[in-house]
């Protein structure tokens, strides 16, 4: 049978009062008293349970959530959890706000990091840009003991604490193998759009999708990555020129942007027939995959990941042990066959 307060305070022969007091690290206990219940403690076993504890007393959480500010559905979608979470907050017992900085800026990250250094908040979430910059700046919060969780895009290398995504090099070689089969015996090239190679999940996707090609489908050739900043306007103009090649029979568009990929796929007449395997389950990219014009769809679902952050921040808080199994994120893959 599990330990309790009046166990502890039987053993230590104190009162329940005194208890409370070394348990919450309050003064008015003698040292011979303190030291009497902290041995009653270890030899009964007690684990606090600090949750409890937490809500007994009415703590709330602050934390922050730092995205990039990006007109792409995607994280208009994660926004959109965010602003979901914000409605759970008083039964949750957070208070969350959402700070945006410019997107693929180090500095600006950094910047946010520093002053956030003096704010206090319980936990920090952030969208990583990978940059040494932004490593120590992460690194440097973790060692003053902020809790830190990496959203969507991780900064491998670093102290953070979680991260909140899916296996993104697991995601570019699946999308290699789909792009693989899908084709065929067919030659010829694959263009590749990316949001920008400064931040991991981009580069860690796109090195899963070559190897997978280079180990399997070596009559695929991979043309240069054209980097559209998730910006649907400069994927389109990207994606509209590239088009022009007439070797090009695969596109894979690694990141968002996606918007400008479709716009470009149904303003170009091309004289052949493409597959079009593509991330993130939008509005637009679901109209996509209903009228053809892309063939799979790779999705993470948004709402975990800002369900697993705000859980992983708190428990960090509260120093205690994550459940791994209850944060993997999983990755989806949608045909118009399959949609939800």
């Amino acid at each position: 049978m599990r330990p309790t307060v009046h166990d502890i305070a039987a053993a230590a022969g104190v009162s329940l009062a005194t208890v409370d007091r070394v348990l919450n690290q309050r003064p008015g206990v003698r040292h011979v008293t303190r030291e009497k219940v902290e041995t009653a403690i270890r030899e009964l076993g007690y684990v606090r349970d600090v949750a409890a504890a937490n809500l007994a007393k009415g703590r709330t959480y602050p934390l922050v959530f730092i995205l990039p500010a990006s007109d792409n559905s995607f994280m208009h979608g994660l926004n959109a959890e965010i602003r979901q979470a914000v409605l759970r907050s008083s039964a949750e017992r957070t208070d969350i706000r959402t700070i945006e900085v410019p997107a693929f800026d180090p500095a600006a990250l950094v910047s946010v990091l520093e002053q956030l250094s003096r704010e206090k908040p319980c936990g920090i979430a952030l969208v990583a840009t990978d940059a040494p910059d932004v490593r120590a700046a992460v690194d440097r919060l973790v060692r003053e003991r902020f809790p830190i969780v990496t959203l969507v895009s991780d900064l491998t290398g670093s102290l953070r604490h979680h991260y909140a995504g899916v296996d993104n090099i697991a995601a570019g070689r699946t999308a290699a193998r789909l792009l693989g089969r899908f084709l065929g015996p067919r030659k010829g090239e694959i263009a590749v759009l990316a949001g920008s190679m400064l931040v991991r999940d981009h580069r860690e996707r796109l090195e899963g999708f070559t190897a997978v090609m280079a180990e399997e489908f070596p009559d695929l050739a991979i043309l240069p990555v054209l980097e559209g900043r998730d910006d649907p306007e400069v994927a389109h103009r990207l994606v509209a020129d590239a088009l022009g090649n007439a070797g090009i029979i695969g596109v894979y568009s690694l990141g968002a942007g996606n918007r400008g990929l479709i716009r470009a796929l149904k303003e170009k007449a091309v004289d052949r027939v493409l597959t079009v395997i593509a991330h993130e389950l939008t509005a637009h990219t679901r109209a996509a995959l209903m009228d053809n014009t892309i063939d799979a769809i790779l999705n993470q679902d948004a709402g975990h990941e800002v369900r697993s952050a705000i859980r992983v921040l708190k428990a960090k808080a509260d120093g205690l042990a994550v459940i791994e199994a209850q944060e993997r994120i999983r990755l989806d893959i949608f045909l118009k066959d399959n949609l939800p």
